[in-house]
């Protein structure tokens, strides 16, 4: 009999467990099914804003290509005070080889930033501007000469002029300012050559006709 009552007692405890576990099943599927419906709204609404507003990889690759940006970090970078960095990208056609040109001859030379920033906003060609500055600063490791940025900054061409400088420098026993000097005076002399006539041929002279007038009477 003890058996018997024991095994009733045993089975009943089992149904009841189970019963509790069904009857959490249920509950826990009921609650899952109202928080998905409190939720969905919400992710609705955080959809369709990820859709309106542009993400930061969109925007990124504008600001990263933004000349105006690069300008002003670089020359930042290199000592200039922001309110001239400010002055000097915003006025320059070119802000990218502006601040190129000041990067340039201030790693390459003894030049500080501060001198050259002015000639390298208002060359025609900044990049070759501070090729032909680091050509001449560099070619027998001399001390910082701001005149190399006048120099070039004159020349029409300056990659040629900064050749000719070197080439005389490297031959003849001048000082930068006599190589620099004759350099700048040869091409000067070039831009102010005037075109002859071809031999033989004379200059056209121009005809201008003369007519007798009888006065009326």
């Amino acid at each position: 009999m003890a058996f018997r009552w024991f095994g009733k007692v045993h089975g009943s405890d089992s149904v009841n467990c189970e019963t509790k576990m069904l009857t959490l099943k249920r509950f826990d599927f009921k609650l899952f099914k109202q928080t998905a419906k409190l939720t969905a709204p919400i992710l609705a609404i955080a959809g369709s804003f990820a859709i309106i507003l542009p993400s930061n990889a969109l925007i990124n690759p504008f600001r990263k290509n933004n000349e105006y940006r690069v300008c002003a970090a670089r020359l930042l970078s290199v000592g200039i005070p922001a309110e001239t960095t400010a002055s000097a990208c915003a006025a320059a056609l070119r802000p990218l080889e502006v601040s190129s040109c000041v990067g340039q001859i201030q790693r390459r030379t003894q030049i500080p930033a501060t001198d050259s920033l002015s000639f390298c906003g208002q060359a025609r060609r900044p990049n070759d501007l501070a090729t032909c500055v680091v050509d001449i600063g560099t070619i027998r490791q001399e001390g910082a000469n701001p005149a190399i940025l006048s120099y070039c900054s004159r020349s029409l061409l300056p990659v040629d002029f900064a050749q000719c400088v070197v080439g005389l420098r490297s031959e003849i026993d001048f000082s930068p300012t006599q190589a620099m000097e004759s350099c700048i005076n040869a091409s000067d002399r070039i831009s102010n050559v005037v075109p002859f006539s071809k031999p033989g041929v004379n200059p056209s002279i121009e005809f201008s006709p003369t007519f007798e007038t009888t006065p009326i009477r």
